[in-house]
């Protein structure tokens, strides 16, 4: 059996000015990345940070990266920190791909299913199953998305090219989705709604590709601020298969 001789550093830090489950998503996401933290777990209820780390950070360096956002503050808080002996894990170091993954990987397997489904009431339909999966698609995750939009919208921010410049637009993609997943649903002007789909998701994954590539610890914000999975090739594969099925769709019209 092989052991795991990685030490990680846990501190805790008082964290003032977060209201919100979006407060907490952006605070996360800022403090993730910063250079040698793994891991941050934030209590909103509390109002701290457990972070964890390979190397010490000095808590000026957390300070900074909150700098941008004058309303929260991070102190240190007294008689609260310790250090995690070696050869133990977090978690979420311990979870399999499958685990991690395991909220799309149903989703996309229901929906799937759903899709192949209808494609088949009559005789099957390439069209019909990929215009159904593409609405069950935009409207469940803009559905995620609605039980914490302001959450979303501030996970979004982190790396999406056009909410980086004005975060309104992370409000606004959550409604396009639901507009396109309505529109599938109904075949409404195909031509129209598959190459705005195309365009929007096109511009997604121009941000996405540039946070996987720079390998920076970001949470996906693909099922909103529901779960908190990272950012990966996974997340390419997402937006890469529904642009490549709006592109099929427009060529076969």
């Amino acid at each position: 059996m092989s052991t795991n001789n990685k030490i990680t550093m846990t501190h805790t830090y008082n964290i003032t000015g977060m209201t919100c489950t979006g407060c907490l998503a952006k605070v996360q996401d800022l403090l993730q990345q910063v250079a040698n933290v793994e891991k941050v777990e934030i209590s909103l209820a509390e109002g701290t940070a457990d972070i964890s780390m390979k190397k010490h950070v000095a808590t000026a360096d957390l300070q900074q990266a909150l700098a941008a956002y004058p309303k929260y503050q991070l102190s240190e808080a007294e008689n609260h920190h310790h250090q995690m002996s070696a050869g133990l894990t977090t978690d979420e170091e311990n979870r399999t791909w499958v685990q991690t993954y395991k909220p799309i990987l149903l989703i996309f397997g229901y929906l799937l299913a759903a899709s192949l489904i209808a494609g088949y009431q009559s005789s099957f339909t390439i069209m019909t199953m990929m215009r159904i999966f593409m609405s069950g698609f935009f409207l469940m995750f803009s559905f995620f998305k609605l039980l914490d939009i302001r959450g979303f919208a501030d996970s979004y921010s982190m790396y999406d090219i056009v909410a980086k410049r004005w975060k309104g637009w992370g409000f606004v993609y959550v409604f396009v989705e639901l507009g396109l997943g309505i529109s599938f649903a109904l075949d409404l002007a195909p031509v129209i709604v598959n190459a705005i789909m195309v365009a929007v998701m096109s511009i997604s994954l121009i941000g996405v590709l540039q946070s996987v590539f720079n390998k920076q610890h970001i949470r996906c914000a693909c099922l909103g601020a529901v779960f908190n999975l990272p950012m990966s090739t996974v997340t390419i594969i997402e937006d890469g298969l529904m642009i490549l099925m709006g592109v099929v769709m427009l060529g076969l019209m």
